[in-house]
């Protein structure tokens, strides 16, 4: 049975499945590649990935990213951007796993860290690098510099592209664009494409091979969902208190909306003797590194987060996931209650609403077509 195969063979397994699936689908010998083509653009062949969380996305890319490369050149040729510096490294360790036994280098560059060490891994007497997972400002400025070119570029891979498309990011991503040579395929991936962000891409992306799924068969198996009226504001911090109490985890993550309100809550708790670790775009990178390393490692049990930790980080050991604020935009919320339940494991996410919360938790529910219910007694009991 595959219930019986061991963790990373599984996981394998979905990746190559998924992937086989679109190849399928689609008649195409490379998911990003395709030899009997009728499709002729400006960048060839423009793939659009509308992928179901926990999917295994960035196994799909990256395999197909590996497929595109010519191991004997050291240029770069492919180029992965992320909106995270986190996602960017996460994304980097996995191709570089998955091309352990190629004559491949992927090298992460992102901001934070010395631009000088970004330089010399980019440059072909050092060995170079076919593959940059990055972050837009980091890659930019290297392109600026001449230190990161392009001309051989064969893929140009967005990731979590709603959030690079509807941020600060477009400007930058567009400058990117400007330097790719012309036959160069251009692809967005992400779990959630607004309307406004898939009109969007008509501006760069000449008639795009669009391979979506429908947004009701987004359902997150096996993450139980169930929401706690606190209706107001000052109830929530005793709630998540009671919680502490109630519930034993592996480890859990807290999401907050603001980065004001993820200091405040992580002051709070410390204060109450709970051990808890925070993360949020102000803190350096040092930091940063510091509170993943201690978390995926599991030293830190109980991370406060915005959504700046919502986008694809993988952590295994997550089994809670808890909207302190119920997030901005519903597209947010199944990629924060998606950091639970990973791999294949049972998760648990808990959103507290208030009294004027209740509109936002019903349109979340309409638009997933799912039902979030009133948190039981004995939730304890569900993990």
């Amino acid at each position: 049975m595959i219930h019986d195969m061991p963790l990373f063979v599984f996981l394998l397994f979905e990746a190559i499945s998924f992937s086989l699936n679109m190849i399928s689908t689609h008649s195409s010998p490379n998911l990003f590649r395709s030899k009997n083509t009728k499709y002729s653009h400006t960048h060839t062949h423009t793939c659009t990935f509308y992928i179901k969380k926990q999917k295994g996305k960035t196994a799909v890319f990256g395999i197909s990213a590996l497929q595109l490369l010519d191991e004997r050149a050291k240029d770069v040729q492919v180029l992965i951007l992320s909106p995270t510096r986190e996602l960017a490294e996460q994304t980097c360790r996995v191709v570089n796993s998955l091309g352990d036994y190629m004559s491949v280098n992927c090298h992460a560059c992102i901001g934070g860290r010395s631009l000088g060490d970004d330089r010399r891994a980019l440059r072909q007497q050092h060995g170079g690098a076919q593959i940059v997972s990055g972050t837009p400002g980091r890659v930019y400025d290297l392109m600026k510099r001449g230190d990161l070119i392009a001309r051989q570029l064969r893929a140009f891979i967005i990731d979590e592209a709603d959030e690079m498309l509807n941020r600060g990011f477009k400007e930058q991503i567009y400058d990117i664009y400007r330097n790719l040579p012309p036959g160069a395929q251009v692809v967005l991936v992400s779990a959630t494409l607004p309307p406004d962000v898939l009109d969007m891409t008509r501006k760069f992306m000449n008639d795009p091979v669009r391979i979506l799924v429908k947004r009701d068969e987004l359902s997150l198996e096996g993450i139980r969902q169930y929401y706690v009226a606190v209706e107001e504001e000052e109830w929530k911090f005793d709630t998540l208190c009671d919680l502490y109490d109630t519930l034993t985890v592996t480890q859990a993550v807290i999401f907050c909306n603001t980065k004001q309100k993820v200091d405040w809550l992580t002051t709070k708790m410390r204060e109450s003797k709970f051990t808890v670790s925070a993360i949020h775009g102000d803190m350096s990178q040092d930091d940063r590194n510091r509170v993943m390393e201690d978390f995926r490692g599991g030293t830190s049990r109980v991370l406060i987060a915005t959504d700046l930790w919502g986008r694809g980080i993988d952590v295994q050991q997550v089994s809670l996931v808890i909207c302190y604020d119920l997030p901005i935009n519903r597209e947010l919320y199944i990629h924060r209650i998606g950091r639970s339940g990973r791999f294949g494991r049972k998760g648990l996410a808990i959103n507290f609403v208030r009294n004027e919360d209740v509109g936002v938790l019903r349109d979340i529910e309409r638009f997933y077509s799912t039902r979030i219910a009133e948190m039981p007694a004995n939730v304890g009991d569900l993990m």
